[in-house]
């Protein structure tokens, strides 16, 4: 069964390795027959949450008007969501962060989602595995709590400059994992 898959990105370079890291998710998905959308959240002004709890108040997910009220409604399509993203301090950047924060308007209004699974596609300057524990963890709490099953995570680790992840088998295995959705 096709699947809508959304893929939030958090890199602000256009051509750098996590958005590589994303497009080759998305030729392998779209190839196993998957519609596919992908969300630049760093070109976005999306604003963090405030917890003021007027979620849905004014006609869209958020209160706050900024560029979440584009994202929402493919969120709201969306039965997988995929985040690909480099590692910025041990976690998300902070432009893919307040994306994933607004989520929390489905929470506290308690409007379902129809997503149902996500994966975690990152790289990153470290080359030591254990620096990526931080994004992982966070990663899988933030799916635990939605109840979305966990399809994956691949890490890329060891890349600085744009384009050292066609050294890498990274882009190799992101389109064979977007092949494998099922």
């Amino acid at each position: 069964m096709s699947k809508n898959i959304l893929v939030l990105t958090g890199s602000p370079r256009k051509k750098g390795n996590s958005n590589k890291l994303a497009d080759a998710f998305i030729i392998g998905a779209m190839q196993a027959g998957h519609t596919t959308v992908k969300f630049t959240t760093a070109d976005k002004h999306i604003k963090g949450c405030l917890d003021c709890q007027t979620c849905f108040s004014k006609g869209s997910a958020c209160s706050v008007p900024d560029d979440f009220s584009k994202l929402a409604p493919l969120l709201e399509q969306a039965d997988m969501v995929v985040f690909a993203t480099p590692m910025y301090w041990f976690s998300f950047p902070l432009q893919l962060k307040a994306a994933i924060d607004k989520f929390y308007s489905y929470v506290i209004s308690k409007k379902p989602l129809k997503v149902s699974e996500c994966a975690l596609l990152v790289c990153g300057g470290g080359t030591d595995l254990d620096t990526y524990e931080g994004i992982v963890k966070s990663y899988k709490l933030i799916a635990g709590f939605l109840d979305w099953k966990d399809s994956g995570v691949i890490i890329v680790p060891g890349l600085h400059d744009q384009d050292e992840i066609l050294k890498t088998d990274g882009l190799q295995k992101a389109e064979i994992f977007g092949k494998s959705i099922v």
